[in-house]
Parts: structure tokens; C-alpha cells; sequence
């Protein structure tokens, strides 16, 4: 994928009405972004566009999978991709992107690339948190999670031991302070100061 023109529409040559476009984005997509995120991915996007006489409305649906490295034990599974975005196209004096459901491009322009928004729909529908189902389900076994929690054994383990040892000094008080807690203080006295 040596540039991203698959993606462009040219519009000026649409007739009015709804238009249909399909494109599957696989891992070489996001190596053109340089997005090192996914490490396989394909992804059906079907985008519905909408050409009336001064607007456009651009509807993408998503569906797929993209594989991604679990954050606890770096094992890789698919996470289902399952969005959509709208986009309305209108025209004006120069471009101006700064509004994420509206793109306005100048007048003389006759096509628009959507790769860019198939890019960023997909790169935020992912978690921040990558957790394999299998970890929260408790079904994956591989040797990090077995040592992790074997870390967790440990730790629970050290934290029990350590509890009874304090629970053992509190036993065996010196005697010294053991005799300080006879002392009866009495509140009602004074200490010299007023």
C-alpha cells in the first residue's frame, strides 16, 4: 500500500442519492499509519454516502477483529470491532477538520479520503486496558500468568507470616513497658501550668 487512493471519493462525479463502499482494512492499513499497536487486524468497513446538492453525510459501520498483545501476560488475542461514525461533508471558504463529525472543504475540491477517519474510528475503539478474556474468565494458562500469581502466593503468604510475627512482639512486651502500663495517671491533677 504505497499511498491510501483506494480511499478517495471522487463526489463530483456521484449522482445524488446513496452510495455504497466497501473496504477491508488489514494490518498493511496501520503500518501506513505507522501504528504499532495491532499486530494482525481485518476489519470490514461499509460506508454509506449520502450526496445531496450542498452537504454529504457519511455513515461507516465496522466489523472485525484486531489482535492485540494482553497487558498482564503479553498474550495475543482478537478483540471484536463493533462501531460506527457518522460525518457530514459541507463546503466553505478553505479545509477545516477541527469538528470530528463535520469536514469542510473548499469549493473547488472534487473528492475526499476517508482513510484517515477509518483510521482514527478504529485506534480509539480499542480499550486502554488490554485484558485476554481468558485472564478474566480465568481459562488462559501460560507461564507468566502461572507466575504472577505464583508472585501472588508468595506475597499473601509473606504478608500471613508477617502478621503473626508482629502479633508474637505484641505478646512478648519487655517488662520494662509492661510495668509503664500500671502507672494511673490521674487526670484531675495539675501539672504546674495554667
Amino acid at each position: 500500500m504505497k499511498d491510501l487512493k483506494e480511499f478517495d471519493i471522487s463526489f463530483v462525479g456521484l449522482k445524488e442519492g446513496i452510495h455504497q463502499f466497501e473496504y477491508i482494512i488489514e494490518q498493511k492499513f496501520f503500518d501506513f499509519f505507522k501504528y504499532e499497536e495491532f499486530n494482525n487486524s481485518e476489519v470490514t468497513v461499509n460506508l454509506s454516502f449520502l450526496k445531496k446538492a450542498t452537504i454529504f453525510e457519511l455513515t461507516f459501520n465496522f466489523n472485525g477483529w484486531v489482535e492485540l498483545a494482553c497487558d498482564l501476560t503479553n498474550e495475543l488475542y482478537h478483540y471484536s470491532i463493533k462501531d460506527e461514525l457518522n460525518l457530514i461533508i459541507k463546503f466553505g471558504e478553505e479545509y477545516n477538520d477541527e469538528n470530528e463529525e463535520l469536514l469542510i472543504l473548499p469549493h473547488m475540491d472534487f473528492k475526499v479520503n476517508v482513510a484517515q477517519y477509518i483510521y482514527e474510528a478504529i485506534a480509539l475503539a480499542i480499550p486502554f486496558k488490554r485484558i485476554h478474556p481468558g485472564v478474566l474468565d480465568g481459562s488462559l494458562s501460560s507461564e507468566i500468568l502461572d507466575k504472577l500469581k505464583e508472585f501472588e502466593l508468595q506475597s499473601h503468604e509473606e504478608l500471613e507470616q508477617e502478621q503473626e510475627a508482629e502479633a508474637e512482639t505484641d505478646k512478648e512486651i519487655n517488662p520494662v513497658w509492661s510495668k509503664l502500663k500500671n502507672i494511673q495517671i490521674d487526670k484531675n491533677t495539675t501539672n504546674g501550668t495554667s
